[in-house]
Formats: structure tokens, C-alpha cells, sequence
């Protein structure tokens, strides 16, 4: 695997083997663009692989987060005092959710909304040949955040660049700064949470300079993943606890030709065209 030039880039393998065998070794992998959206759109995953021989989590994460909103204790940090402390924190999270291994990228979200620049695929597609992952988990482009989008584009042009047999069985859009309960329910990936609640909380948790710093994203998490699954189904009681929502990106990878931005409102149109149906169905007046 090529070298990663940039300098704010940083590596972390918690259990201290060389990173091509923790990237080998991968079964499942995230591409998040800011520390903390690993662990709060890719908990499946995380919990798929916690403490399990055959599979390994391993997170990749684009941007160096210097620019994210700031109070209280950490009111008063430049972006490069920022930039550290998420690093840090994404270390930490690295390490609580037995990750194969960590790696930050470290561009700034400028950088990754550039369109003309493809250095970030190039190192997208340079890693996961390395780790040929059998799942794969993105942002999606109906995300509300312009460099979240912006990530999820970049990682599915690294994946439509590698050969057939390198591609990912499954790749998932998830959940952060828009919600996916609108997707009509036969169009959703649903993702359940199994077991280790504790480490769900602790990971969630650990991104202080963001919860501490004004967000509580860790309480906001655990909410949408409570309600996913209180109101996915209607007339039957909840079979598990806590849900994630994802929608299926794997067609674009497999078939480079489909249009991202087609694909997504396809998605959309399946929407109304159930909102449509029910209406008209308990309509007296049609």
C-alpha cells in the first residue's frame, strides 16, 4: 500500500501489528469524513466485528475535523489544537471498539469537496485493496452536509476503480445528519444493533470536544436508533431494541454507469409513489 504523504495523516493499529496485515485481515469497513461519524452512522459493523476472530472492523476517516463547531472547554481551540484532540479522540475510539485499525487522512473538508482533486480517491482506492472488505460502510448522498456527501462520492469512485473480485459483496449509506426512515421500508437496509450496548455508549461517548463542546450527539444517536426501531413496523411489538437505517449502495459500485444523484432520487420516487398509493387506497372521495 502506497505511503500517505500528507502530514496531519495518522495510522493506529490497537493491537500494534503491521497496518498491511490489519488492513488483510478486514471484513468490514467505514469511510467517514469527520471523527465520530464512524461510530455513529457504522455501529453495526463496529458491533459485527467487537471480539470476534473471523471478523475485523477497520475505520478510515478523510477530513482532520479543525473546523468543527467549539464551547465551553473548548471554546478557546484554535483548529490546530482542534485537529489534535479529535485525533486523539478517534484513537480512543479506535482502541474501545477493537478496531483492525484507525487511519485519518487528514484533508481539510475543502479539500474533499473539490471535485477536481483525486488524491482522496487515490488513497481511498489504494486502501481498500489492501483490505478488500466484504462490507462497506459510506455516508449517503442524501446526507444534508455538503462534505459528507462529498466523502460519500469520492469512496464510491475509489470502489468503482477496483477490479470485480476486489469490490465489496455489500455497501451501505448510513444515517447521520438526515435520518433514513423516509426510504420506503422495501428499499431499507436495516441494520440491527446486537448486544454490547455498553460499547455502543462508550464509543458514541468518547468524541468529548464535540458532546462537551456543544452537540449532544451521543444521546441523539441512541434516540434515532431507539425510535428506528419502535416505529419501523406498526402492528407487531419491537423484535429488537435498537436500529440503524442504511440505504443499499451497492448497485452503484457494481454498475459504474448508474447516476449517483439518479439512483438516490429513484429511491425517493418509491416514496411517493407509496405515500400516493396509500392515500388514494383510504380515500372515500377518489
Amino acid at each position: 500500500m502506497m505511503q500517505l504523504k500528507n502530514p496531519d495523516a495518522d495510522v493506529y493499529v490497537p493491537d500494534g501489528s503491521p497496518l498491511a496485515e490489519a488492513l488483510a485481515r478486514t471484513t468490514h469497513l467505514a469511510v467517514g469524513a469527520h471523527q465520530d461519524d464512524i461510530e455513529f452512522m457504522a455501529l453495526h459493523g463496529i458491533l459485527e466485528c467487537f471480539n470476534q476472530d473471523e471478523r475485523w472492523f477497520s475505520g478510515l476517516t478523510i477530513t482532520d475535523g479543525g473546523g468543527s463547531a467549539r464551547s465551553g472547554a473548548y471554546e478557546k481551540y484554535s483548529d490546530e489544537e482542534m485537529r489534535k484532540v479529535r485525533v486523539i479522540e478517534q484513537r480512543k475510539a479506535a482502541l474501545i471498539g477493537d478496531y483492525a485499525c484507525q487511519i485519518q487522512l487528514g484533508f481539510s473538508s475543502a479539500v474533499a469537496k473539490d471535485a477536481s482533486n483525486d488524491e482522496i480517491v487515490v488513497y481511498l482506492k489504494a486502501i481498500l485493496e489492501g483490505a478488500t472488505p466484504e462490507v462497506v460502510y459510506l455516508h449517503n448522498p442524501a446526507d444534508k452536509h455538503d462534505t459528507h456527501v462529498a466523502c460519500c462520492l469520492r469512496a464510491i469512485a475509489a470502489l468503482r476503480e477496483l477490479p470485480e473480485e476486489k469490490r465489496p459483496a455489500k455497501v451501505y449509506g448510513c444515517e447521520v445528519w438526515r435520518g433514513l426512515d423516509w426510504l420506503f421500508d422495501g428499499d431499507k437496509q436495516v441494520l440491527r444493533l446486537h448486544d454490547h450496548a455498553n460499547i455502543a455508549e462508550a464509543l458514541c461517548g468518547v468524541f468529548d470536544s464535540q458532546i462537551s463542546g456543544g452537540k449532544r450527539y451521543d444521546l441523539a444517536v441512541q434516540g434515532r436508533h431507539l425510535s428506528n426501531a419502535t416505529f419501523y413496523e406498526s402492528h407487531e411489538v419491537d423484535e429488537h431494541q435498537l436500529l440503524s437505517f442504511a440505504m443499499d449502495l451497492t448497485p452503484l459500485v457494481e454498475d459504474p454507469s448508474l447516476n449517483v444523484a439518479d439512483y438516490t432520487l429513484g429511491l425517493l420516487r418509491n416514496m411517493k409513489d407509496d405515500i400516493t398509493d396509500r392515500i388514494v387506497r383510504m380515500n372515500r372521495s377518489r
